[in-house]
């Protein structure tokens, strides 16, 4: 019998062969923590260890300031100050600090992951690192803490459902459509502990922040881990990232032919329309036909989910096909995922023409994902954004959030209420 990706990185991670529902304990490749979490690791581990204790290898471990950057209060730059200070006494390398951006994508860039890592992180979406095929995992400050002593984290081995994905989008139409559509159709509890392997004719021809975006909500269907196995330009993306030896992972690491899978989904998405998770959680989903016409406050372009420069340009060829001016009366607000992707923006002129247009153009960070940040909503505000989770009150008490993809939100911002890219896109 065949064994699926999972269990194939799982062997590989334990040092020997596991079966399906088996508890196992696996090697971590690297342990990463953010500000929002991070301090919390850090002592935790030195009241366990004691200060004089040291983390069992100082470059497999990294820390990524991107939930509040810069700081916006004494407490968040105070335990930003306790990581930074730790991580110079234990001659950790990988501190990804203020100027950098959302920690996934930033240790993506930087070449720290690769297909079959198992990589733990105080962040819910870590998982979405399996776009490269890494077994990614959001799990507990504890859990983050105990990896550092031995280098080691237990977990369950997982069922895996394969969705296969077949197709050409139309135009207006993008991969966030067809995530929103996959949201809808399983719920909240559809992957429950599930790995996912996404594969088809669509996921092969998908670049990187396609492939980020689909694996960027599986959390929110209650998975474990998506994975998608480099290939085409992604994996020369990887290559010249992560090094030669991603090739070979990709080779052995891949599901057999005859993998056993406990349910099997197929997609087509020639025929996908414009989806939206209405108000007030990810997976009530109707076409954005159905509530067009919604009035909105504020749209924000960015988060983990779709802040890639290709998610932002195409929200920008919406922009300059809608006439190059957003609704005066709607906030908006784009955010690029890390400084790499800011720097493309401006070098390629769509910074300047945001700004021109009457938009918000911030640093990287994760944004508008908690009412923590700039642009929290007031109570009765209606929002639109491309983030992976609307749940009342997330961005701010009494308000409601539309989730949609960067050509849907930015041609509602053009109108002030919710519009179909389509109708601009012709």
């Amino acid at each position: 019998m065949g064994k699926t990706a999972i269990v194939k990185i799982m062997e590989r991670a334990a040092g020997r062969p596991v079966q399906v529902g088996e508890r196992v304990w696996c090697k971590v490749d690297l342990a990463s923590a953010r500000d929002f979490g991070g301090a919390n690791c850090v002592l935790q581990f030195e009241k366990e260890m004691g200060k004089d204790a040291r983390v069992w290898d100082p470059d497999k471990v990294a820390y990524t300031f991107d939930l509040q950057a810069p700081s916006h209060s004494e407490k968040v730059s105070n335990n930003q100050k306790i990581i930074r200070e730790f991580a110079k006494r234990q001659g950790i390398r990988h501190l990804f600090d203020i100027n950098h951006g959302i920690g996934q994508h930033v240790m993506l860039e930087a070449g720290l992951i690769k297909p079959g890592d198992v990589v733990l992180g105080t962040d819910s979406h870590m998982n979405l690192l399996g776009a490269v095929g890494a077994f990614a995992t959001g799990v507990g400050n504890s859990d983050v803490a105990a990896s550092y002593i031995n280098g080691t984290s237990w977990f369950r081995v997982p069922e895996t459902m394969k969705i296969e994905v077949n197709g050409t989008f139309q135009k207006g139409v993008c991969m966030r459509d067809l995530l929103t559509k996959i949201v809808g159709d399983l719920g909240a509890g559809g992957m429950d502990y599930l790995a996912v392997e996404f594969t088809g004719e669509t996921i092969d021809d998908a670049n990187l922040a396609e492939r980020i975006t689909l694996c960027s909500m599986i959390t929110e269907m209650s998975g474990k881990v998506p994975l998608i196995m480099p290939s085409g330009k992604v994996l020369d993306w990887l290559v010249e990232r992560s090094g030669d030896e991603v090739v070979e992972r990709v080779k052995t690491l891949s599901a057999d032919p005859d993998a056993t899978y406990c349910k099997v989904l197929s997609y087509d998405v020639s025929d996908l329309v414009p989806m939206a998770s209405c108000p007030d959680a990810p997976d009530n989903v109707k076409p954005v036909t159905e509530i067009a016409g919604t009035h909105v406050d504020q749209v924000h372009i960015g988060s983990c989910s779709n802040g890639r420069y290709e998610d932002i340009e195409a929200a920008y060829e919406v922009l300059q096909a809608g006439g190059g001016k957003v609704d005066p009366h709607t906030r908006v607000i784009i955010t690029p995922s890390t400084t790499e992707v800011q720097l493309q923006c401006v070098k390629n002129g769509l910074a300047a023409a945001f700004l021109e247009a009457g938009i918000v153009f911030t640093n990287p960070t994760c944004a508008l994902c908690t009412a923590e940040h700039y642009g929290a909503l007031p109570s009765g505000d209606v929002g639109v954004a491309t983030n992976n989770r609307n749940f009342i009150g997330k961005v701010g008490k009494g308000s409601h959030t539309y989730l949609l993809s960067p050509m849907a939100a930015m041609a509602t911002a053009i109108n002030g209420y919710i519009t179909d890219p389509r109708d601009f896109l012709k």
